[in-house]
């Protein structure tokens, strides 16, 4: 197989493609209709509406049907860095080498930026200046305050799926595909502003000989959207740590807990289920891989939530995220008054524009993960009528089983409730064709518009890095400060944290909310990707976290069990020891 059924193809004007900050958002194949019903026909068509409302862009420099924000190869998503670059080469407040460090990370293998002709768009300052008075100006986002209140209204009105007919099924789902690209257009505007406060910052650090001083002024900044399911968590964590029949039920071990619970006439049963059903209306949208409609998430799969909140509920009551991030807001709060000070008394008054502008621009970060959580509500919400599809065709016998309604294309959707039984052997091989792709390793970048053949891609695993000795020094982005001693626990599924306890350092792949109540366990945070404005390093800084990105092979590199060290202020992970 030389190309999947849904790729794009590769833009000779925007010719270069990272896997980079992809990787966090889809770390799989996309299934054909979630990539071609969320992405192609909502979310990425909202992606060039934001970036030509920033001013950066304007809407004749993008190919209409699939606009270059991003590319599918294999199956992968990758962002187009060259569009991405833009950003930095026509406005005057970062640079490309910025733009790279906040959303790609520290990675070797970078291209080089060559400029295109098209490239400088001098009439396109105004509209970007205008933009970045915004950012700097700005303390609420009304909007993406509006569109909260609309997803959260979507969510309530959800009717019982199971009495609507495959029809109205489709229509409730083809109601979101506006609102994806709407929503979108708003996370395009705060995700590509969310770079400017840690450039700006970084170059004031530079200013007053403190290159670290990013990463507190911008922690502990509060109403994280993305962060408040571990709030939530972490609250009903604490009812079950006060509860002797709680705590056995969970020793008894999560299959089946809540059926088991639901049959109990106790008081402490009934409010924890009250609460877990409550957390599930709320936040049942986030999971490993949420971007993607084929994928499991907590309402879906609550076994995944439960292992979470069962390692939660070992952590002391000291250990509260609230206290943490006070313990981080208050250092921010410090670290203003102090850096303030440097910058005056250099009696540049320049740098001290900057400064203030800068911590204005800081909100964006939050505005970035409100807008996230509302696009995945939505996405949610047709998540669960296409598995209520699936559910009853597997039933009626025209499909072999519930994943493959997900192999349609968005364009078969309606022709598939005409005549289901015309598809069923059609998905059953796409399904099996979509899981070969699983096995893939894809290309880290793709240059000049040249996508090698998926048959020359490697498997997963055959070029696996060599775990390294004790002394040995790992270096990625500085995150979230603090430096922090702990085990090393390499966990590769949120749903899965064996052995991690208390203090341990959390060592994973990606993460997204999925992961985030783990963070509430660890001690420390290490990622094998990601950049200065990734989900893992938000959140960390909410909850007041040593964090460290973009540690390229952490999880096969860092034994299980070591004794690490993370300076999530100079992005250095040491290994101390390792296991006998």
């Amino acid at each position: 197989m030389k190309t999947w059924i849904t790729d794009w193809p590769a833009s000779p004007r925007w010719p270069h493609y990272t896997r980079a900050n992809a990787g966090e958002v889809l770390p799989t194949p996309a299934s054909p209709l979630g990539q071609q019903f969320s992405w192609d026909n909502g979310i990425c068509q909202g992606w060039r509406d934001g970036y030509v409302r920033i001013g950066s862009y304007t809407a004749d420099e993008w190919d209409e049907r699939l606009p270059e924000t991003v590319g599918f190869f294999g199956g992968y998503m990758y962002i187009n860095l060259a569009n991405v670059r833009m950003q930095g080469v026509r406005s005057p407040a970062v640079t490309v080498e910025q733009l790279d460090l906040a959303f790609f990370g520290d990675h070797p293998d970078v291209p080089p930026y060559v400029a295109h002709p098209g490239d400088e768009r001098p009439e396109l300052t105004p509209s970007i200046l205008e933009h970045l008075g915004w950012v700097m100006s700005t303390t609420t986002f009304p909007e993406i305050n509006d569109e909260r209140t609309q997803t959260i209204a979507l969510r309530a009105s959800r009717p019982d799926l199971t009495s609507l007919s495959d029809a109205e099924l489709v229509a409730r789902a083809r109601a979101t595909q506006p609102m994806l690209r709407k929503l979108f257009d708003s996370h395009t505007v705060t995700s590509s502003s969310s770079g400017i406060a840690p450039g700006m910052l970084f170059a004031v650090g530079q200013a007053v000989e403190d290159p670290s001083i990013a990463m507190t002024l911008l922690a502990g900044l509060g109403e994280v959207d993305s962060a408040e399911p571990s709030y939530a968590l972490w609250d009903i964590s604490r009812t079950l740590r006060a509860s002797a029949e709680l705590a056995a039920a969970f020793d008894a071990g999560i299959d089946g807990l809540l059926d088991r619970l639901a049959q109990s006439d106790s008081d402490d049963a009934h409010a924890f289920s009250a609460a877990i059903e409550q957390f599930l209306t709320d936040y049942g949208s986030r999971g490993p891989n949420e971007w993607e409609m084929s994928a499991e998430t907590w309402e879906t799969k609550p076994a995944i939530m439960l292992a979470a909140l069962n390692q939660v509920r070992g952590q002391a009551d000291a250990e509260s995220p609230r206290i943490r991030n006070r313990r981080r807001a208050d250092e921010r709060e410090a670290m203003t008054t102090v850096v303030r000070a440097k910058v005056a008394a250099l009696g540049n008054e320049e740098l001290v524009g900057t400064f203030e502008a800068a911590l204005m621009a800081g909100h964006q970060l939050g505005f970035r993960e409100r807008t996230k959580t509302n696009i995945i509500r939505v996405v949610h919400e047709g998540r669960m009528v296409f598995r209520e599809l699936g559910r009853r065709h597997v039933v009626s016998g025209d499909l072999r089983d519930r994943v493959h309604v997900f192999m349609l294309l968005n364009d078969e959707v309606e022709e598939f409730i005409a005549d289901p039984a015309s598809f069923t052997d059609i998905l059953a091989e796409r399904y099996v064709q979509w899981q070969s792709l699983w096995e893939l390793e894809p290309p880290f970048f793709i240059r000049d518009a040249q996508v090698p053949p998926i048959d020359t891609w490697p498997r997963k695993g055959t070029e696996a890095a060599a775990q390294v000795g004790a002394g040995t020094v790992l270096q990625g982005v500085p995150g979230c400060p603090g430096l922090v001693r702990g085990t090393a626990r390499v966990i590769l599924d949120p749903g899965d944290p064996g052995a991690l306890q208390p203090g341990d350092i959390l060592i994973a792949p990606i993460t997204d909310p999925a992961w985030t109540p783990l963070f509430m366990t660890a001690a420390g945070v290490v990622v094998n990707v990601g950049g200065q404005i990734s989900h893992a390093i938000i959140v960390s800084r909410e909850l007041g976290l040593p964090c460290v990105v973009s540690v390229v092979g952490a999880t096969e590199m860092i034994p299980d069990g070591a004794l690490v060290e993370v300076n999530g202020s100079t992005g250095q992970v040491t290994v101390i020891e390792v296991p006998a």
